[in-house]
């Protein structure tokens, strides 16, 4: 009798595999308990090993502090003003403090940036207030006082810086005094400032004195015994504009007025 055939064979073992089933899929091999011991303890090691360097090590310890962009102030004032910690942990160096200590210290100071150096500096980055006008100070004679950008008054100085307009308040005038009580002083200084920030550049170098009468009556000195009658600090651009064109339309000319920029005026008298 003959054997079986290749087809029999074939036939016979897929019987065996539906009969039997398909082989079991396994699943993900579960970590024993002293695999999970061991990664915990490591975790906890290096979370450890991470909190001793960054705070108890000698390694990552603040030993020099540097500072820059200072003009008038020098480096050495800034580091006092700003006494950061020597030798405490790094990570720990409250930067907003380090900041309100210079800014409150030196009011020259604009704004600071405080950052970390790694592994053991401090570097403050400093921006100077820088004076638009200046104001002699009546009690005082000979000092004057620095008003910047933004009409902080935030230096004294025994003199007055070159190429620093004057800012004259003059509430003797008519009207000024109440212009005075409607604003305050401070309000006026900050709309001079207005005033002086719009000004041509040419015309910014000529300028002398700034002087306010009232809130809507400003007007400016400048070299060669020109003046220039400015208004208030509104339209400022335009007023830049207008007034940039009469002094080359009338380069003899001593007395501007472009308070209504509509109706600039220019004369020699």
């Amino acid at each position: 009798m003959a054997g079986a055939t290749t087809a029999d064979r074939g036939e016979r073992d897929e019987a065996e595999v539906s009969e039997s089933g398909p082989p079991p899929l396994r699943g993900p091999r579960v970590p024993s308990l002293r695999a999970l011991i061991v990664t915990g303890v490591l975790l906890v090691a290096i979370g450890a090993g991470g909190v001793w360097l960054l705070y108890g090590s000698h390694w990552l310890r603040v030993e020099r502090v540097t500072a820059s962009g200072t003009d008038v102030l020098t480096p050495a004032q800034v580091r006092e003003a700003a006494a950061a910690p020597i030798g405490a942990p790094l990570i720990s160096l409250d930067t907003d403090a380090v900041e309100d200590r210079v800014r409150r210290k030196l009011p020259r100071v604009d704004s600071v940036d405080v950052e970390r150096s790694w592994p053991h500096g401090v570097t403050l980055k400093v921006t100077e207030r820088k004076p638009v006008l200046i104001v002699e100070e009546a009690r005082n004679a000979g000092k004057f006082v620095e008003v910047d950008r933004k009409g902080v008054r935030f230096a004294t100085v025994d003199h007055a810086p070159k190429g620093v307009p004057r800012l004259e308040l003059t509430p003797d005038q008519s009207g000024a005094a109440a212009s005075l009580r409607r604003f305050g002083p401070g309000r006026l200084v900050r709309e001079a400032v207005r005033v002086a920030r719009r000004l041509p550049a040419e015309v910014a170098r000529d300028t002398r004195t700034v002087r306010v009468r009232s809130y809507d009556d400003i007007s400016l000195e400048l070299s060669g015994e020109r003046v220039v009658v400015w208004g208030s600090a509104e339209k400022g651009e335009t007023k830049a504009r207008v007034l940039t064109a009469l002094m080359k339309a009338a380069p003899k000319a001593r007395h501007f007025d472009v308070s209504v920029p509509t109706a600039p005026a220019s004369s020699r008298s």
